[in-house]
């Protein structure tokens, strides 16, 4: 209080509302793997971009990958028809899963390279690999997703003994910090459904944390290009007539540059465009994770948090790479055995590739089976936290709780006013209760407890629309 000494009028003013909430931000993915430059400064150190140009500058693309064109001996109208191209099977899935990223309405994300591209994915023991990068991403405070699309690469053996260990230890992460959500990918979905392998990897994950994560089926065909150089790029023209005397054309052995270099003697134009136009329908398939984030990071955007990220076209991809039906669906994504959830990517006639499923792994678990509801809880209690540090040392009397309770009322009335919160009225909707003989004993007071108890009615997706229908008879 101002000590007044000298006659005159003096003007104070005076604070009466609570302090303000500051929302955290929702949808802001670690992605953790290999780039294809890992410079010593920036290894196993989250680095947060907003663009893949900012990527690209500190990380590179991926590694250039070798592909070999195979072309018929005989030329038409001077085109050598192409016979076949050898797809190049991906060592790494980092830098295509953040394109997808950035594609389907990513933006801010954090990378965390733990090596470079030269490198073989491996589960590390914490001080490298995988592991490594993960623990990494733990000592940022910022991230609120994780993303590991090069887990998929590790030991998948019967065992799959070390895709187990970095996945439950990502959900052990997001359970420990409670601010964050992991998404994960289906091993081995490359090729068609299997009960079996589905089975397999229920296994895998355990039984705890699993309401901090989501594992999403199959993995994705893509529109984007595989990335390569014109001298990575292989010729193959052998005798198709097999006859020891014939040698092979006159393209064999080259490398794609020789024909787009004027002074070799393979310089070819018409040839050159005619291959780097097949290799232009040459795509990558990969698992979903990042193209997942991505729908995660756009719905928060229009919608809020609340809303499940399903039931959404996914951008850049021309399918997935196993066609699932509705009986197959019903086995991902209800499991009578483990109750661990699988969210399906489907193809529809007319409705593009979909998201079709919104739920955490903690499928059986009524209170956490929704993603939205799980991450919207991750939202408001790192919020409340945040926005509650003013309080600590504050005196523990009446004056304190009403601030705290009226600060938590209004950010939740917030909420339920933009959609969040289930209820006719704010009262049915949410409720805070704070003091003495509510929350609190003497005891408590005596050592320096201020316990607050929050109560929300989180709406849940409307996943199962039911239309009954049934004869009227006649009334005249």
């Amino acid at each position: 209080m101002a000590g007044y000494k000298a006659p005159g009028v003096y003007v104070e003013e005076i604070s009466i509302f609570p302090p303000p909430v500051a929302e955290v931000e929702t949808a802001v993915p670690a992605f953790i793997g290999y780039t294809q430059t890992s410079p010593g400064s920036l290894r196993n150190r989250p680095l947060k971009i907003i663009s893949l140009l900012e990527y690209e500058a500190q990380f590179g693309k991926a590694r250039n990958e070798s592909i070999t064109v195979t072309l018929s001996e005989a030329a038409v109208n001077g085109v050598y028809p192409i016979l076949s191209l050898t797809e190049p099977v991906l060592a790494h899935y980092l830098y295509y899963s953040i394109r997808m990223f950035f594609e389907n309405g990513g933006g801010k994300c954090y990378v965390v390279s733990v090596g470079d591209t030269a490198s073989a994915v491996a589960l590390g023991d914490g001080a490298s690999g995988l592991l490594a990068g993960l623990n990494a991403a733990a000592r940022e405070d910022d991230p609120t997703l994780i993303v590991i699309p090069d887990a998929v690469l590790l030991d998948n053996g019967a065992a799959g003994t070390e895709y187990a260990t970095l996945m439950r230890a990502a959900l052990a992460q997001c359970a420990t910090s409670g601010d964050r959500f992991a998404i994960l990918d289906v091993t081995r979905a490359k090729l068609a459904y299997s009960t079996s392998e589905i089975s397999d990897y229920r296994k895998l994950l355990g039984a705890s944390n699993l309401k901090y994560g989501a594992a999403y089926y199959p993995f994705i065909k893509t529109s984007l290009n595989y990335v390569y150089a014109d001298s990575s790029v292989t010729l193959s023209q052998p005798d198709e007539a097999a006859d020891a005397d014939s040698a092979s054309g006159r393209l064999n052995g080259l490398a794609l540059a020789n024909l787009n270099d004027p002074a070799h003697a393979g310089f070819d134009p018409v040839n050159y465009r005619n291959i780097r136009n097949q290799l232009s329908r040459l795509t990558v398939t990969l698992p979903p994770s990042g193209a997942i984030a991505g729908i995660y990071a756009a719905t928060d955007a229009s919608r809020g948090v609340w809303k499940a990220p399903a039931n959404v076209s996914l951008n850049a991809v021309t399918g997935p790479s196993v066609n699932t039906d509705s009986s197959q669906q019903n086995e991902l994504n209800a499991d009578t055995n483990t109750g661990k959830s699988i969210n399906a990517i489907r193809s529809f006639p007319g409705k593009d590739t979909l998201v079709r499923g919104a739920r955490t792994l903690a499928g059986n678990d009524n209170e956490w089976r929704y993603i939205p509801v799980r991450r919207f809880f991750n939202m408001v209690e790192e919020s409340l936290k945040k926005s509650t540090y003013w309080a600590v040392f504050e005196p523990n009397d009446a004056n304190t709780w009403n601030k705290v309770r009226g600060m938590i009322e209004n950010y939740l009335t917030q909420k339920w006013r933009e959609g969040a919160l289930a209820g006719a009225t704010a009262k049915e909707a949410f409720f805070v209760r704070c003091g003495l003989g509510a929350t609190m004993t003497a005891q408590d007071i005596l050592e320096g407890r201020m316990n607050v108890e929050i109560g929300m009615a989180a709406v849940r997706p409307a996943e199962f629309i039911i239309l009954k229908f049934s004869h009227k008879l006649q009334a005249s």
